[in-house]
């Protein structure tokens, strides 16, 4: 199933766009190791921003945690879209990632994570509509997938949403937190702490690497994960990579292979809030495969893009990913699979950085999570 290339839009109304305030919350300059940048303020009075995508025509698809989609382009952030699903908002839940279809210029789809009430408490949803001509509204809505089973907790619902190259839709699930479920993140009859894989309908592929038990979900495609809120494709092999939250200590970058276990709450190298160990306090066991890199103390990772533009040449390769708990935007050297080195940008900003994106003029589009979140775009400085 490849994925087409974008080709020009048909996008062709305002959607109801409202202009921001004229002066730009952030318009700063900085040296970093590899070239001077300008960090500046494209949109803002955004309510907790969780996820952006571009549409091909260069304007964002931007959610908010409280259940809003918005429209953003030309310093202007569009009134909320009608059509979004209800979402169950509270804590760490709401409307959370957005991604368009590979289809999108023939099918005009996008993909929306969210918390989603139900049965026994609530759990992380996917749900698939067609955005409007005019960009207003999503049409034709449908959940193609609710994670299993519902539990009552606002914490650790993941969730990015990733394309592959062969069409497959991989969406990062939490493992909901509280210590009397988080051992689910072990088991194969539960969507906790999970990676999965579907088609774009939801269904599960044939060649998934649990399929062929009975006992297990068949959407799983990797176990043992805490709470991933980055995720990316290696441009350079089409494989995903995710970040994902240790607890007081042990944040992690995986590459989540079909069928490997990633640890949690066997394995970590952080502690339980309260300084106690994770399990056994160990760092590593038979049959679970650690991180390629992590941090101690933990900064909250969320966010995950590589970096492939021409505008800054010295990136080229690198990944980047968001901060939450010290907040800024780490630049990761690699080498292959091996994270090689690392610098710290824009922490005198003191912003919570939610989504890192690549955007088609090669500069970097970061969401900073703040009741007054702003979209700040990372460029060469000239």
């Amino acid at each position: 199933m490849p994925i087409p290339a974008f080709a020009a839009p048909a996008l062709t109304a305002a959607a109801l766009l409202a202009p921001v305030p004229e002066a730009a919350a952030v318009d700063a300059a900085y040296d970093t190791q590899k070239g001077r940048i300008r960090v500046q303020t494209v949109a803002e009075g955004l309510s907790h921003p969780w996820g952006l995508a571009f549409l091909p025509d260069g304007r964002m698809l931007v959610t908010e945690r409280d259940g809003n989609l918005r429209l953003v382009g030309d310093g202007k952030v569009s009134e909320p879209l009608e059509g979004v699903p209800e979402v169950d908002a509270g804590g760490q839940g709401g409307l959370l990632d957005v991604a368009i279809d590979p289809t999108f210029v023939q099918s005009r789809l996008i993909y929306l994570s969210y918390s989603e009430a139900g049965d026994g408490g609530n759990s992380t949803a996917v749900a698939r509509g067609r955005l409007s001509e005019d960009g207003t509204r999503l049409t034709g809505v449908e959940v193609i997938f609710s994670q299993q089973p519902k539990l009552d907790s606002t914490m650790h619902f993941g969730s990015r949403l990733v394309f592959d190259r062969q069409g497959h839709l991989f969406v990062t699930l939490g493992e909901r937190s509280k210590a009397q479920f988080r051992g689910q993140a072990q088991q194969l009859d539960s969507h906790l702490g999970k990676v999965i894989r579907i088609w774009p309908g939801g269904s599960a592929p044939e060649d998934n690497p649990f399929t062929a038990d009975k006992d297990a979900l068949p959407e799983i495609w990797s176990t043992g994960h805490r709470n991933v809120q980055g995720a990316a494709l290696n441009p350079d092999t089409g494989v995903l990579w995710i970040n994902e939250h240790g607890p007081r200590g042990g944040d992690e970058i995986n590459i989540p292979e079909a069928g490997r276990n990633y640890g949690w709450p066997v394995v970590s190298h952080g502690v339980n809030y309260d300084g106690s160990p994770v399990g056994e306090g160990r760092r590593e066991a038979a049959g679970m495969t650690g991180p390629i890199h992590h941090w101690t103390p933990s900064i909250g990772v969320s966010g995950m893009a590589f970096y492939t533009a021409d505008a800054m040449p010295g990136w080229r390769g690198n990944v980047f990913v968001g901060g939450l708990a010290i907040p800024k935007l780490v630049r990761l050297e690699r080498d292959g699979d091996r994270i090689t080195g690392s610098e710290d940008l824009l922490e005198d900003l003191a912003l919570r950085i939610r989504q890192v994106v690549q955007g088609p003029d090669g500069a970097l589009y970061l969401l900073t999570d703040e009741s007054d979140g702003e979209i700040l775009r990372v460029g060469p400085a000239s």
